[in-house]
């Protein structure tokens, strides 16, 4: 994956009616810890990483390119969601489009929070660069997720197996401009 080149970054902090998303700073850095040390959170993404090992190998601004958006309630992180150009190495229908990815600490799950933040950045895109179709991946067993991406406007684009699962790319067409 690669950035998502010329856009303005950081933009001004995307307020939603409960969230805030906005570009990482240092006080963000034990909330990437425990986001990437989560056994929950990647259960559908091979693992979690030890967290010892993220401690001290860890930025301390992590998460701070064009495209990675904290996601905050009540001033507090919850999670990340972030927006990449898929790159030659990705499926043949991602490659060159936008791809959409998120990660929520279990505490957030099923409160919409999900869905209000990849809302909120999607519209963001739209902003900055009109007319991009996005993809999404995951895997297949991922029920919350496929529900979030048909939420989301995401149609199946094709199935492939990877890493030992059968996994789901969807994709949303560019918005009209």
């Amino acid at each position: 994956m690669t950035d998502l080149g010329s856009v303005p970054w950081p933009p001004a902090p995307i307020r939603t009616e409960r969230l805030v998303l906005r570009a990482a700073e240092a006080r963000d850095r034990a909330g990437f810890v425990e986001l990437y040390a989560s056994q929950e959170v990647h259960t559908y993404l091979g693992g979690a990483r030890p967290r010892e090992e993220l401690e001290r190998e860890m930025p301390a601004v992590p998460g701070r390119w064009p495209g990675s958006f904290v996601v905050t309630l009540d001033r507090a992180m919850i999670g990340q969601v972030l927006l990449r150009r898929a790159t030659e190495d990705s499926r043949p229908a991602a490659v060159g489009k936008v791809d959409l990815g998120y990660l929520f600490l279990p505490r957030a799950w099923g409160h919409g929070y999900g869905a209000e933040a990849c809302r909120a950045a999607l519209n963001w895109l739209d902003g900055v660069l009109p007319g991009e179709p996005v993809v999404l991946a995951t895997q297949t067993a991922n029920t919350r997720s496929l529900r979030l991406a048909a939420e989301l406007g995401f149609t199946e684009a094709e199935r492939f197996r990877a890493w030992e699962a059968e996994q789901w790319l969807g994709l949303r067409p560019a918005a009209s401009v």
